[in-house]
């Protein structure tokens, strides 16, 4: 059914009229009957008049400018009534859903003067779904305490973080025709305690060449208690990037850490934010390797330079200061992981020692050396872990049956698939950073498991 222009307009006067006869009530008395409105109304300042509709407008002082009458005197509208919103709204879609600014003036230039408007559509942009969709940001909550493997005082590498990175091409053999080349991967493990690190080469992304790189790990730093790590399908993922074929099993590599009474706990897929631990280390490594690379010229590099330069690599890090280096001369320790490295088994919990008795017999300054260390990361490098730098404040935890929108870093963001939480993790204090979404995607129902950082609200179900 179509209607005439007169229609439209006179249904426009009819609806704006109701609403400001009951929202205006005693302005449209006053000015009536030639009074001046109360200094409390918010239609003060606007000077309003009554037009030949019997319509409420801003008076102002336009009254002589050559422009529209619409314009110069817009049509008041009371603030959160029920046609302000539908004003709001309409010229927002008008304007493709860009900004307040650019809302409010489409609002002004179609004659219309809605009071508190600035909040109001502010307010209206931030429950806009598609306005979510194209600008809204990922969900955040309060950073977490520190697990109990970050600040306890177990020997090195009991509790541990481990990621693969690489790869690097190397020369594996001379040919009559030049050079056959290969790749290399590393595994890096890191202690969750010191902060120190070691450092595999592996040969390929399989199961076999990591579980060896494991055994060789704790055939030099001793068992380990527990592995953080990130999801296992992440080295499946960076070989398919790659075009490598994997076939990374984390059934046998789990059943081998069980072998050794290691738990493996894995971090949701796409939270690198929490692993930083060991994708802080994995940085440094690749900064100081390309310096070594840089020095070495483009000459090609085989397996045992390769094997050399991450060593060299792990003796750096492993050198470097926990906490600031301090400018009292008698004070010359610097906290360094490699301060207790070499000491493993001699870091038991510190005793009381008597300074006359150091020098009489070699374990008692082994012993020494430990709760020297231990002490001082105790007192000085443990507070600074205290002070959260981002994330100080608790927000609102996502809820099951809340509409969000999955990021997904290999499309645009108008290609994000849409999810509705099916099921909320929470942490050890209660709140939610981990979430199943569940998509659709070609007609089949998937369920994800992602962290609150990689999703955007767009309907919270309340």
């Amino acid at each position: 059914m179509s209607y005439s222009v007169n229609e439209l307009n006179q249904a426009k006067v009819t609806v704006i009229h109701a609403a400001q006869q009951e929202a205006f009530v005693e302005e449209l008395r006053c000015i009536k009957d030639g009074k001046n409105i109360s200094k409390d109304s918010p239609l003060f300042t606007l000077n309003p008049i009554i037009d030949k509709d019997g319509l409420m407008r801003v008076g102002g002082r336009l009254s002589q400018a050559n422009i529209d009458y619409d314009e110069s005197n817009p049509i008041i509208i009371p603030k959160r009534h029920h046609i302000a919103t539908l004003i709001m709204r309409f010229y927002h879609e008008q304007s493709q859903h860009q900004g307040r600014h650019i809302t409010e003036g489409a609002i002004r230039m179609a004659g219309f003067w809605i009071l508190g408007a600035k909040r109001s559509i502010s307010s209206l942009i931030f429950g806009c779904v598609v306005c979510r969709r194209l600008r809204g940001k990922s969900e955040v909550q309060k950073m977490s305490d520190l697990p109990v493997d970050r600040v306890s005082t177990e020997p090195p590498f009991t509790y541990v973080g481990t990621d693969v990175f690489g790869p690097w091409t190397i020369s594996a053999r001379r040919t009559r025709g030049g050079h056959v080349n290969s790749k290399r991967w590393a595994v890096l493990f890191t202690c969750l305690t010191i902060r120190a690190v070691h450092i595999e080469v592996v040969e390929s992304m399989d199961t076999s060449c990591f579980i060896n790189a494991m055994r060789r790990f704790i055939a030099i730093r001793g068992p380990i208690k527990q592995m953080r790590s990130d999801r296992g399908t992440n080295f499946v993922g960076a070989c398919r990037e790659l075009g490598i074929p994997s076939n990374l099993d984390e059934a046998k590599v789990s059943r081998f850490l069980a072998e050794q009474g290691c738990s493996w706990i894995f971090n949701p897929p796409h939270a690198s934010h929490m692993g930083g631990a060991w994708e802080r280390m994995i940085g440094i490594t690749r900064k100081i390797l390309d310096s070594m690379m840089l020095q070495l010229g483009p000459s090609k590099i085989t397996h045992e330079v390769l094997t050399t330069f991450l060593a060299e690599v792990t003796a750096i890090i492993n050198s470097r200061p926990l906490i600031p280096v301090s400018v009292d001369p008698e004070d010359p320790l610097i906290l360094t992981p490699a301060t207790l490295l070499t000491q493993k088994y001699g870091s038991c919990p510190p005793v009381e020692l008597d300074h006359t008795d150091l020098y009489r017999r070699q374990w008692k300054r082994v012993q020494n050396l430990a709760s020297t260390f231990w002490d001082r990361w105790r007192k000085q490098y443990l507070s600074t872990l205290q002070p959260r730098k981002k994330w100080q404040f608790k927000n609102q935890d996502i809820t099951t049956g809340s509409v969000v929108l999955m990021k997904d870093s290999q499309s645009k963001r108008n290609q994000w698939p849409l999810g509705r939480i099916t099921k909320v993790l929470p942490s050890g204090d209660g709140r939610v950073r981990k979430v199943e979404i569940k998509i659709v995607n070609k007609g089949e129902p998937k369920v994800f498991v992602r962290p609150i950082t990689e999703v955007v609200m767009l309907i919270p179900f309340n």
